[in-house]
């Protein structure tokens, strides 16, 4: 199926149809994994422990500055 899918109507193959199914075939595993990992309770609590809020909090200023900065 994905050779008749990679094949333009002329016949001639299609590397960015290709490129796109193969990517989009190596992305899938990767997300799968990642949601797999995320869903383990000890993994879980380390993220709750870490407080990734809080860091998002203590960035904001630093952000606010670096704008502030390249605007100048």
């Amino acid at each position: 199926m994905s050779m008749e899918l990679t094949q333009h109507v002329d016949g001639q193959d299609s590397n960015e149809s290709r490129d796109t199914l193969f990517l989009l075939g190596g992305a899938a595993p990767v997300v799968f994994g990642a949601g797999l990992i995320l869903s383990t309770p000890m993994i879980r609590r380390y993220l709750g422990g870490g407080g990734v809020g809080n860091m998002v909090q203590a960035a904001i200023p630093d952000f606010q500055r670096y704008m502030k900065l390249r605007s100048m």
